[in-house]
């Protein structure tokens, strides 16, 4: 499997992918069965793409899919910070909450 540049952004990283194939975005709309629109949306960050759409992006350009959802994550954290104006170490507090909520979770 490949591995992808994490400083990108999802849609960057699809449309590199995309490009460095030779896909065009009909191509891959095709092989994906998505609507070319929804796809160009995905490639400009303007739309997420769903889960489904997330595996048959990983296995047309053969790369991890957990690789490529981690990316769809930290883009939201990413974004959402910059909205929000946070200080970066909220992300310690995050981290800190998703340890305690697994283990919580995981009692139940």
């Amino acid at each position: 499997m490949k591995t992808i540049k994490r400083t990108r952004s999802f849609g960057e990283h699809l449309r590199y992918l995309r490009e460095k194939s030779g896909f065009t975005l009909k191509i891959v709309s095709e092989k994906i069965s998505i609507d070319i629109s929804l796809l160009a949306k995905i490639e400009r960050n303007e739309r997420q793409p769903t889960k489904l759409i997330i595996r048959q992006i990983a296995d047309l350009f053969q790369v991890d899919i957990q690789e490529l959802q981690n990316d769809i994550l930290s883009d939201l954290i990413a974004y959402k910070i910059l909205e929000e104006e946070a200080d970066i170490s909220i992300l310690k507090v995050a981290e800190d909450k998703v340890k305690y909520l697994k283990t919580v979770h995981h009692g139940k």
